[in-house]
């Protein structure tokens, strides 16, 4: 195999996924000269000095704003039956989807493309599925415009995303952060099965108070007998929507009393528990364990985190939040205000957004008009290039 993704690997050791070797950062090939695969861009590097140390040096180099470039990786909920099937002709891609079966052990692709819809849904396989997925996107985007990837200078990935963009900016293994992946997605699926609960995403005028309406749909479910129950914002979408999880009864509650709490629309999400919650506590051990034995680096170029919505400074800045993640809520609108904020008059990178969905994409719009200006989706679904040739 001849992708990133094919590094040496094993299952073994500290009870879960360890390397077969050391992995050293990575890098742009021949000191910024213009790599021909993703692999260059990422693949293991041990020359002489330390690992890493001309791409960091490149990497830190300044640009002219538009000179830079911006990746944003999808989370769970962009998932769909089909999704990689315009990324199959890229080199590298079937490497990763045979990879991942190793890993999985299933064949994620078929249930990729073929689903059935109800398995894909399930959270232990659409978290993998988007994480290869946008890992894929990343092939084909590195084919049709390597000088993207070449100029990107800062990464963010919604919630399982997170682990896509730190694979893509060198500081993790595609096969050990598909492993944690795989180990997360169990452990957040288990919790969600020991209680009833969900998510509901919420668009509020001004003035609406969600923390308030949170604390009145809790003591709503205590008059009903449920001890210490959960409702709380567990993402920050954009300007006036959140979503709010928790048990069932508090967000039912909600519901029915949207007009009392400034709350013009509310929707259920097809998800099967109360993620990024105290919910989700049954979660953190089994991912903390497994991040033990995985090597991280530091970043190569600026990922943002969903805990603080700033930058990850190290490797045990990484395995900390990456862990504290799942109980914390997803600040992704302050993660765009990080990512772009600049100096008034200051032009805004381009943004490609890497996987299944253009969510991010609408999000980033409510977040900020001129940044989204300049963005651009990967089709995972289908290949515009074929059929741009079909065309001619």
């Amino acid at each position: 195999m001849s992708s990133w993704a094919a590094a040496p690997w094993r299952l073994g050791g500290c009870g879960g996924f360890r390397r077969a070797s050391r992995r050293a950062g990575s890098s742009l090939a021949g000191g910024g000269e213009r790599a021909a695969r993703l692999s260059d861009l990422l693949r293991s590097s041990e020359r002489d000095g330390a690992p890493g140390e001309e791409a960091a040096a490149a990497r830190r180099e300044r640009r002219p704003p538009r000179e830079g470039t911006v990746l944003l990786f999808p989370g769970q909920g962009s998932h769909f039956v089909g999704m990689g099937r315009g990324l199959l002709r890229y080199p590298g891609v079937r490497d990763m989807y045979r990879l991942a079966e190793k890993v999985l052990g299933y064949d994620l692709l078929s249930l990729c493309l073929e689903g059935p819809r109800a398995e894909l849904d399930r959270t232990r396989h659409c978290q993998p599925a988007v994480f290869v997925a946008s890992l894929a996107a990343v092939e084909k985007l590195n084919h049709r415009q390597p000088d993207v990837l070449e100029s990107c200078v800062a990464a963010a990935g919604y919630s399982v995303g997170e682990f896509a963009a730190l694979v893509f900016a060198g500081a993790m293994d595609f096969a050990e952060a598909l492993y944690a992946v795989k180990v997360r997605a169990e452990a957040m699926q288990k919790a969600s099965e020991a209680v009833p609960s969900g998510m509901l995403s919420v668009i509020g005028r001004p003035e609406a108070n969600y923390k308030f309406a949170c604390l009145e749909a809790r003591r709503h479910c205590e008059s009903l007998g449920i001890e210490n129950p959960v409702c709380e914002i567990s993402n920050y979408l954009f300007p006036d929507s959140r979503v709010i999880a928790g048990h069932l009864q508090a967000l039912k509650f909600l519901q029915e009393n949207a007009r009392k709490y400034y709350f013009t629309r509310t929707k259920m999400l097809p998800v099967s528990g109360a993620f990024h919650t105290r919910l989700m506590e049954p979660a953190v051990e089994p991912l903390a364990e497994v991040l033990k034995c995985i090597e991280i680096q530091k970043p190569l170029i600026c990922v943002y985190s969903n805990v603080d919505s700033k930058k990850y400074m190290h490797s045990k800045h990484i395995q900390k939040l990456l862990v504290k993640q799942i109980v914390s809520p997803v600040l992704w609108e302050q993660t765009m205000h990080s990512v772009y904020e600049r100096k008034q008059g200051t032009e805004f990178p381009y943004t490609y957004e890497v996987g299944p969905g253009k969510q991010l994409g609408a999000i980033l719009k409510k977040c900020n008009l001129k940044a989204w200006r300049q963005y651009s989706h990967v089709d995972v679904s289908k290949d515009e290039e074929i059929f741009q040739n079909l065309l001619t």
